[in-house]
């Protein structure tokens, strides 16, 4: 079997897409879980522990870290994505989370998906096709749908719903502002984000003068840190580099639901057709994504810059005096070529 046709065999976007679906379960399950144990923790306090969780979990990464590492001239960006995904999102949602219900508050984050992908269109002029528009739809009527019953349980207030909501929208403009560092190394990129944030908000938080939280609060919401904005964001900026920052904002979009779904396990609400339907809408808009297939001929120019790869595509043929047998990350050169291959939006295909 050739190389090229060994490529033709694989679906890179159902690969991205299983990333980013494991980051959506891992972020959404934090949701009501950061309700329960932020009551009467400060929202600054709030986002310290839990962006400090995310950088404790990544400075004890371990070896296997992939990508090019971080450079100078990423530092501005770097302050950017900190100050919107770690500091301006989780202290939206800590005060919002404590003003409406687990199941508003976690549905409400579906509108981060369609932001993204707004950001991600005008941004980088990610292409929106059918399909995706498609997915689109079916996961904001499932949210529109449970979203419009949990309404009327009296236990939302309308600036709570607005906080949540601004929530999304710092962490979709987080995602779109940081595609570019997709491609360097995520420990990396997770380690340095989460400690300036987790800094700022300390700083906040004594500026606030916020009372320290009880040790039993403290690491629980560490813990939700470390593996929903800590682990996820791994996930997310993995699932980023394989098929772009539209397709993984889409897909990430099942995160409400599983907050929602926890919720009402512990003991929140009971579900009801209106669930049922809603549960319906957004699997199959994560079906419509996994499924999604995209092939034709197209050109590669001639380029260099360093990222995780292998030998095992069609697109690195570049010489070893031995041949790595993992993915390994250094400077190397791409010679322009035409050929036609299943892709996604990764670092070799930005073509529209």
């Amino acid at each position: 079997m050739t190389r090229e046709s060994s490529i033709g065999r694989t679906h890179p976007i159902a690969g991205g897409g299983a990333l980013a679906l494991a980051s959506a379960l891992a972020f959404g399950a934090t949701t009501p879980l950061l309700q329960r144990f932020g009551r009467g923790v400060g929202p600054f306090t709030t986002a310290c522990l839990l962006y400090g969780g995310a950088a404790l979990l990544s400075m004890h990464a371990g070896p296997g870290r992939s990508g090019s590492p971080l450079r100078r001239t990423d530092m501005p960006r770097l302050i950017a994505v900190a100050s919107l995904g770690a500091v301006a999102a989780p202290v939206a949602l800590a005060w919002g989370v404590q003003r409406a219900s687990g199941v508003t508050a976690s549905l409400l984050l579906n509108l981060e998906a369609l932001f993204t992908v707004v950001f991600a269109r005008v941004l980088w002029g990610e292409p929106v096709g059918p399909r995706v528009r498609a997915a689109l739809v079916a996961m904001t009527a499932a949210g529109a749908l449970v979203v419009a019953r949990a309404g009327g349980s009296g236990l939302d207030s309308r600036w709570g719903v607005m906080a949540v909501a601004a929530a999304t929208l710092a962490w979709a403009a987080d995602n779109a502002v940081g595609r570019p560092l997709a491609d360097r190394d995520p420990t990396d990129v997770v380690l340095t984000k989460a400690g300036l944030g987790a800094v700022a908000s300390a700083c906040l938080a004594r500026a606030f003068d916020e009372d320290l939280p009880s040790w039993p609060a403290a690491l629980a919401l560490a813990g939700c840190g470390a593996v929903g904005y800590g682990l996820s964001l791994r996930l997310y900026l993995r699932a980023q580099r394989a098929i772009g920052a539209a397709r993984t904002g889409s897909i990430f979009a099942c995160a409400p639901f599983v907050g929602a779904g926890l919720a009402w396990a512990m003991g929140e609400r009971p579900g009801g057709a209106t669930t049922v339907a809603a549960g319906g809408l957004c699997a199959l808009g994560i079906w419509l994504h996994l499924t999604e297939r995209h092939e034709h001929a197209h050109e590669h120019h001639a380029i260099e810059h360093a990222h995780s790869h292998s030998h095992d595509d069609a697109h690195h043929a570049h010489h070893h005096d031995v041949y790595p047998a993992a993915s390994h990350s250094h400077p190397h050169t791409h010679e322009p070529m035409t050929h036609a291959h299943p892709h996604a939006l990764d670092e070799h295909h930005r073509h529209h």
